[in-house]
């Protein structure tokens, strides 16, 4: 992994920012993907700094993944300032929590364009022309594509949709040495549940009284899985779910 250039959308925090330094202390000259909005800019730079501080490579790239020329965009910059990316981690998530008869057709494309063409846009354009030797991609699923969610219909959606990208992409760039898999993370505690589920308590009771181990997941479980994906020792894995839940769904 060594030398390789990884790109993580959505890495101004949470599972993204643990990703990205995960992958760097792994040897990867890391392109940290940021929403264009001070405030994640700014985080980003801080996971970028961290990151160099511990002796990595990493560069914050700030774009909307909803846009396909600020995608395009990006990729050239990165292109330019640390190589072409060999390993995509799509984690850039958005959603509405809402009853679904109340969620309009706009609401509806802006979140899945996010969630899963923002994914699409970004393999598109890292591997779609040609590949890369020891290339691979990670989605960022979530266990409520196994198992709904009536408040999150439109996030429930895309990330079930995922997994069937994963898979056909898994197909598709097979031949070419590209390996795709996904990881469906449980419930993780992050810096986006301490804002949308301000009662912690009572998020912390739910969630141990659905997994099978006692602890919550943090945001490296997710990460060290995905290094696990895009590493040598998963060299014949492609097309696969990774669940990293804590026993949440057992089938």
């Amino acid at each position: 992994m060594v030398g390789q250039v990884a790109l993580v959308t959505g890495a101004s925090r949470g599972i993204g920012a643990a990703t990205a330094r995960r992958l760097a202390r792994d040897g990867m000259a890391v392109a940290i993907n940021s929403h264009p909005s001070e405030r994640m800019v700014m985080a980003a730079e801080e996971v970028a700094a961290g990151i160099r501080d511990e002796g990595g490579t990493a560069a914050v790239y700030a774009a909307d993944i909803s846009d396909a020329e600020a995608v395009d965009a990006m990729f050239a910059r990165c292109e330019e300032e640390l190589g072409r990316v060999g390993v995509l981690v799509p984690n850039a998530a958005t959603t509405r929590r809402a009853e679904w008869t109340d969620l309009t057709d706009a609401d509806w494309e802006s979140i899945i364009s996010v969630n899963l063409m923002g994914a699409v846009r970004c393999s598109r354009r890292a591997f779609g022309d040609r590949a890369v030797e020891g290339g691979a991609i990670v989605t960022v699923s979530s266990v409520l594509a196994r198992l709904g969610e009536a408040v999150s219909v439109p996030y429930v959606t895309t990330k079930a949709g995922l997994l069937g990208f994963t898979r056909s992409m898994a197909r598709a760039l097979g031949p070419s040495g590209v390996r795709v898999n996904a990881v469906m993370p449980g419930a993780i505690r992050t810096e986006e549940e301490l804002e949308a589920f301000p009662d912690q308590v009572a998020v912390e009771r739910m969630a141990l009284s659905r997994q099978a181990i006692g602890r919550r997941g943090v945001a490296e479980d997710i990460a060290n899985a995905v290094s696990f994906l895009v590493g040598p020792d998963s060299a014949f894995i492609t097309g696969q779910t990774l669940c990293v839940d804590g026993g949440w769904v057992l089938s």
